[in-house]
C-alpha cells in the first residue's frame, strides 16, 4: 500500500544561510499495509502530524520515497495525490463563511443528489434536517465540525484516510461511536486507516501502533507491547488530572 524509505523531513533552526539545520523526521522506514488500522502516538512535539503531512504533501519531503502501490509519489502535490485516493482530515478543520454543508459536500465529492447526501451524513451519524444546510462557519462547534470533515473523507472512499487528532473538540460520547465508524467504513471498503491520536480509544482499536520520538520510529506493534513506552514518553499530556482514571481517556 504505503512505503515509506528512509523519510527525513529537515527545517533551518534560523533564517541566517548555513544556519543549523534539524530534522523533524529522521530517517523512517515503515509499510502501511493494505486494509489495516493504525494508530500513530507519541510525545508533543515528536513529529507524528509532520509525518501525516509528509504522507499527504502538505510539507514537502527533504530526503527518502514514499511509494504507494509502487509508484513513487514523494514529489507529488497535494491534489495528485487525493486523485490517487490519499485523504486528510485536519486536527482543525476549516471554516468557510458562506458555505452551506450541502456546498462543501457537494464539491468535495462531486454528487448533487439529495438522497445520496443524506445517506453520506447518515453514516457518520449526523441528523440530516438539521445539518446539511447550515453554514461551515464559527457558529458550529468544534464537534459539528469534526463530524462535517469526517463526512467529507469518508464521502470521497479514499484508499488510504489520514486522520489527525480526530478526537480534538469531540466529548467522550462521541469518542466510541467515531472509533467504530471508522472501523466499519474499513471493513466495508478495505480503507487503510491511520489515526494520530493520544486517546486509548484510538489506541485500542488499532490493528498496529507506531510510537513516534524524536522523528523516529520508537515502536511498531500491538497496545500490549507499547504500554511501557507509552507510560515512559508520557503520551498523556493530562496524566495528573485523570490519575489512575482509565475512563478519563489516557493511560496511566
Amino acid at each position: 500500500m504505503l512505503e515509506l524509505k528512509n523519510l527525513y523531513f529537515t527545517v533551518q533552526e534560523d533564517d541566517a544561510v548555513g544556519g543549523k539545520s534539524r530534522n523533524i523526521i529522521d530517517g523512517i522506514d515503515f509499510n502501511f499495509q493494505d486494509g489495516k488500522f493504525y494508530a500513530i502516538t507519541g510525545p508533543n512535539g515528536s513529529g507524528k502530524t509532520t509525518l501525516a503531512k509528509l504522507i499527504m504533501g502538505v510539507n514537502p519531503v527533504s530526503k527518502g520515497v514514499l511509494l504507494f502501490n509502487g509508484q513513487d509519489i514523494s514529489s507529488w502535490t497535494i491534489t495528485e495525490r487525493a486523485r490517487l485516493g490519499i485523504a486528510y482530515s485536519f486536527q482543525q478543520p476549516a471554516r468557510f463563511k458562506g458555505i452551506t454543508f450541502r456546498d462543501l459536500l457537494t464539491i468535495a465529492t462531486g454528487i448533487e443528489d439529495e438522497n445520496k447526501l443524506l445517506e453520506i451524513l447518515g453514516r457518520v451519524g449526523i441528523c440530516p434536517l438539521s445539518f446539511l444546510d447550515k453554514e461551515v462557519d464559527a457558529k458550529l462547534s468544534g464537534g459539528e465540525i469534526k463530524k462535517i470533515e469526517l463526512a467529507i473523507t469518508i464521502a470521497a472512499n479514499p484508499k488510504l484516510a489520514i486522520y489527525d487528532e480526530p478526537d480534538t473538540g469531540i466529548d467522550l460520547w462521541t469518542i466510541g461511536p467515531m472509533v467504530s465508524l471508522l472501523k466499519k467504513e474499513l471493513a466495508s471498503n478495505r480503507t487503510t486507516t491511520v489515526v494520530v491520536s493520544h486517546n486509548r480509544a484510538f489506541l485500542e482499536a488499532a490493528d498496529e501502533i507506531l510510537i513516534i520520538h524524536s522523528g523516529k520510529i520508537a515502536y511498531s506493534g500491538n497496545l500490549e507491547g507499547a504500554m511501557p513506552l507509552l507510560d515512559d514518553l508520557s503520551v498523556c499530556t493530562y496524566r495528573d488530572s485523570c490519575e489512575g482514571d482509565r475512563d478519563a481517556g489516557c493511560y496511566r
